[in-house]
């Protein structure tokens, strides 16, 4: 259980601490901004934002000691042993992350529901690829870490895998429906524990949240389900990268046709939609029967 202890110690440590910190970073963002014009555009952001730029950093900072204290000392507990398989999985999980969505892309195009939009000059294309690139490798990075790392990794060693990987893919899938809270009309150093309910405010819109929700769900069980076959995060960060790299460039790249049918096909977020949840269900029964190594045979598990 000390594990289970550890991560909860952890958690309240990053929210309570992102909370107190945030208005701190805000109003020393705005005061810096005034001596250098250069922190213009980041003094601009919403507070909301320093919020959660907190809460993530606090995560990432305090991931090194939870790790430690759950005995995961070594790369290899941690899944970034280097082998000689480390750039093939990489490179395999980022072409089965990259088909996987262009193929929702591509069905939404052939279908009628998106139109490509390729009016772009190169500068323009080469900026959006540019830009896509590096999003997917800084966050496929992070969250591969946080997620199936620490937050699997962990959990897997005070239960049985399969239960390991279900309640990480649930509790990945539901931090992508952080809200945008409203701007406060002054900040104290109170505030960002004022908004972290606001945060996690019920979904708005009704059900249309629930493709994506399963769909995020099936990305983090395969994303699990990767690491614990394979024995790394390689093979799951080219996958995550993969879908990144699309998730990033779909809004530039195509536009919504006037009859679209949004449950089906999504919108500009591309995994709203039925479809591509689906296409991720095939992807994870793929991975299960045909994936490399076997379920349950990683080091670091429960036995």
């Amino acid at each position: 259980m000390r594990p289970l202890f550890l991560l909860a110690i952890y958690l309240i440590a990053v929210f309570v601490g992102g909370a107190l910190l945030a208005p701190w970073l805000y109003l020393l963002t705005q005061w810096s901004a005034q001596h250098w014009p250069a922190l213009g555009g980041v003094a601009k952001n919403p507070f909301s934002r320093f919020v959660v730029r907190s809460l993530l950093g606090l995560a990432i900072i305090g991931l090194w000691p939870l790790l430690r204290g759950c005995g995961m000392r070594h790369r290899r507990e941690m899944g970034l042993e280097v082998s000689g398989r480390a750039l093939l999985n990489l490179a395999l999980g980022f072409v089965i992350g990259f088909a996987s969505l262009t193929a929702v892309a591509g069905l939404a195009i052939l279908c009628g529901a998106r139109t490509a939009n390729l009016s772009q000059t190169g500068p323009e294309m080469m900026q959006i690829i540019t830009g896509a690139t590096a999003t997917a490798a800084v966050v496929a990075v992070l969250e591969e870490l946080i997620f199936r790392g620490a937050l699997f990794g962990i959990l897997r060693k005070a239960t049985v895998w399969p239960v390991a990987l279900i309640v990480s893919s649930a509790i990945y899938a539901a931090l992508h429906f952080l809200q945008k809270p409203a701007v406060p009309v002054s900040i104290d150093w109170l505030s960002g524990f004022r908004m972290l309910p606001d945060l996690f405010r019920s979904q708005p819109g009704g059900l249309e949240f629930i493709p994506a929700y399963f769909t995020l769900l099936v990305a983090g069980a395969i994303l699990a389900l990767a690491y614990q076959r394979t024995g790394t995060l390689f093979m799951s960060i080219g996958l995550h990268a993969g879908w990144i790299f699309w998730l990033t460039a779909y809004r530039s790249l195509t536009r919504e046709a006037p009859s679209a049918h949004r449950a089906i096909w999504g919108t500009d977020k591309l995994i709203d939609g039925w479809l591509a949840f689906a296409i991720l269900v095939v992807v994870l029964v793929t991975t299960w029967r045909y994936g490399p190594g076997k379920p349950g045979s990683t080091a670091g598990q429960k036995p």
